[in-house]
């Protein structure tokens, strides 16, 4: 939940609680109002009868005390309060104040203030020259009173309710835009990674938005910062690599080399110079010279994946089609195999060939020995002149699980990951159905 909704919801709940704090006191002030004024009543009703005792015999003499009639002018009742008056021995009469009887509380209000029960009458007596001569017993009439509740609650609680509304609106739109930066500080995090790290956060009005945005930006230039270093590492190390296969090929021509011609020789020697009579002699001469044919094949095959051809003399094109080639003389009756390249790439840089001749050497080496393929498809895209990346993509149609070839413990992958990050590129395995396509990008200046 975002921060704006989450103290709108709280502020929701504060003008809900300040709505039933205003309705409870609307009502508790609209009774201590109606009280008073029946008291008020009582006291003006037990004043005019103290000064005119005779007034008490007005109107009708029979009138039954159950029956509401209306105020006379000499009595002024206040409106919605009734009175009982009691003078000597005469009948009690009932008067009520003028209400119009409009904006009525409904039923389920007047349960819930239960009038009826809790009001009690305000009783003054009348005093006429010392002798007490009856009494005025004073009430808020149970429909007027609650018509007063109700609309002094609908008053109140309309009030609080725009009121409310109005606040949380305001609020709303303020906390927004006091929040917005956290959107920027967000979306800053989320670029923090080599490719996007590049334009800083900006101030912020808010100090504690400032504060983090400077954290922010001082984090993003020291990833930076190693970023750059780690791809430099990178780059070491992958050079490092190349020099170490590079002797490596040279020690084993050399050594391994010479020391297996030397042997051919020696098995051929003693092959011719075996008596006639020693046939046993001659098979084990043969057979060592056999073994050390699938030796010299064996030194061969490790010899052209350690050995880098010279891709400033002869270029990448020409050094993946005899790669595709060699692959295409051992296979023989292997799966079929196809190279397509689309745009130059004469002004590739000489790290970013290696980088690419390595990738698709090892790509070729997994797809046939990790899988059953009868196709083979190995394209190297430059499309358009200027592009500042190039793809070298492989599909088979060899099976294979993704997620399983994503996570083998072989360091092929994990090799050709390393080489495309020491030049800023990537490697992605997807599914086509019928196989996996690896493609690995390589960003150029040119």
């Amino acid at each position: 939940m975002s921060l704006p909704a989450h103290l709108g919801l709280r502020l929701l709940a504060v003008a809900l609680l300040c709505l039933a704090g205003a309705v409870v006191w609307s009502i508790r002030e609209a009774r201590i109002g109606l009280r008073r004024e029946a008291a008020t009543s009582a006291d003006r009703i037990a004043a005019q009868l103290a000064r005119q005792p005779g007034l008490g015999s007005a109107g009708p003499a029979t009138m039954p005390a159950s029956a509401s009639q209306p105020t006379p002018a000499i009595l002024t009742l206040l409106p919605g309060i009734c009175a009982d008056i009691h003078l000597g021995a005469e009948m009690p009469r009932r008067f009520c104040g003028d209400w119009d009887g409009f904006d009525a509380a409904p039923g389920w209000l007047r349960t819930a203030l239960g009038w009826e029960a809790e009001a009690e009458p305000t009783i003054r007596t009348i005093v006429y020259r010392g002798r007490t001569i009856g009494s005025v017993a004073a009430w808020p009439d149970p429909m007027a009173g609650a018509a007063r509740i109700w609309h002094r609650v609908r008053l109140a609680g309309g009030l609080a309710i725009v009121l409310a509304a109005a606040t949380a609106l305001l609020n709303w739109f303020a906390v927004a835009r006091l929040v917005a930066p956290a959107g920027r500080i967000v979306q800053g995090l989320e670029k923090l990674d080599a490719a996007s790290i590049r334009a800083p956060l900006p101030r912020f009005a808010a100090a504690e938005f400032d504060r983090i945005a400077i954290a922010c930006n001082g984090l993003a230039g020291r990833l930076v910062h190693a970023e750059a270093e780690r791809a430099d590492l990178m780059q070491r190390l992958v050079t490092v690599q190349e020099e170490e296969r590079q002797a490596l090929a040279r020690d084993l021509h050399d050594a391994f080399g010479q020391c297996l011609a030397a042997a051919g020789a020696r098995a051929a020697a003693i092959e011719q110079a075996a008596p006639p009579d020693r046939e046993d002699l001659r098979e084990d001469a043969r057979g060592i010279e056999a073994t050390l044919a699938t030796m010299r094949e064996s030194l061969r095959g490790a010899l052209a994946r350690l050995e880098l051809p010279d891709l400033a003399e002869v270029g990448l094109v020409d050094a993946l089609r005899g790669l595709v080639a060699d692959w295409r003389a051992q296979l023989r009756t292997g799966p079929a195999l196809h190279l397509d390249v689309t745009g130059d790439l004469a002004d590739l840089p000489t790290g970013a060939s290696a980088s690419l001749y390595r990738v698709a050497q090892e790509l070729l080496t997994n797809a046939l020995r990790h899988g059953r393929p009868s196709r083979i498809f190995l394209r190297l895209d430059r499309a358009e002149a200027g592009m500042r990346a190039v793809t070298l993509s492989l599909d088979d149609d060899g099976g294979g699980d993704v997620a399983r070839t994503a996570s083998a413990a072989g360091r092929g992958l994990v090799g050709i990951r390393a080489r495309l990050a020491a030049l800023g590129g990537s490697l992605s395995l997807t599914a086509t159905g019928s196989g996996i396509r690896a493609c690995a990008t390589v960003p150029t200046a040119g």
